[in-house]
């Protein structure tokens, strides 16, 4: 409670100083820079306040703490550098929030993203069987606006294709298996065919296959052509 008491007061302050340099100030992008700044930190006390209250009311009425409840968290995305695999997590308003209210807890194989107590929730994220192990001391979170960003540091300096073995998985049985007959010998499928057609046909079928059948031996003597048969 006190802490967000002083965090209101130092914005508050913030806020007249902005103000007192808009009022001096006479040129136009200068102007247009304080009040983009001033405006933000608008927000940041609106979300102060807001927050304030609900403490408020959570110590006149104890109770109302365990209405808190825990949502998962679904958008983010990633990218990776040399060193680090980058995890960008977007959550509005999670800057104004208490920095001990954002946890990450690291292992070797494992990620567990926890922020507490953002527009009533518990908001999670679990990452298990990392597709690489990481550098659990050196790894690291960051808040920025609207987004915590975690940084997984590499124990080895190789690219990542994905961020878990489950994804990993799941790639290699979506892509296509390869046909057993792609490197079989084309007229093997044909003489199949034609055994097939020979089995189950008429006798005009069977008429006409045997007659083909004799005209290609007749070629292949005379070496126009080379044709097997059953």
């Amino acid at each position: 409670m006190d802490l967000l008491n002083d965090q209101i007061i130092q914005l508050e302050a913030d806020m007249q100083e902005i103000s007192s340099f808009l009022e001096k100030s006479e040129r136009q992008r200068v102007q247009n820079a304080l009040k983009l700044e001033q405006k933000k930190i608008e927000k940041e006390i609106a979300f102060k306040r807001q927050q304030k209250e609900q403490e408020a009311k959570r110590k006149a009425d104890p109770s109302s703490g365990s209405k808190t409840y825990t949502v998962k968290i679904n958008n983010y995305g990633w990218d990776q550098s040399e060193k680090f695999v980058k995890i960008y997590i977007t959550l509005k308003g999670v800057h104004a929030i208490a920095p001990e209210n954002v946890e990450v807890t690291f292992t070797e194989r494992s990620l567990v993203v926890l922020v507490k107590e953002l527009d009533g929730k518990n908001h999670q994220m679990i990452l298990n069987n990392l597709l690489h192990p990481i550098d659990v001391q050196n790894s690291l979170k960051k808040t920025k606006t609207d987004m915590v960003l975690v940084m997984c540091k590499k124990k080895m300096n190789k690219k990542w294709d994905c961020l878990t073995q489950v994804e990993k998985q799941t790639k290699e049985n979506d892509k296509p298996s390869p046909n057993p007959d792609d490197n079989a010998d084309p007229s093997d499928g044909l003489m199949s065919m034609l055994k097939k057609m020979y089995t189950d046909g008429d006798d005009d079928m069977k008429r006409t296959i045997n007659k083909a059948w004799s005209e290609s031996q007749e070629k292949k003597a005379k070496g126009e052509g080379d044709m097997g048969m059953f």
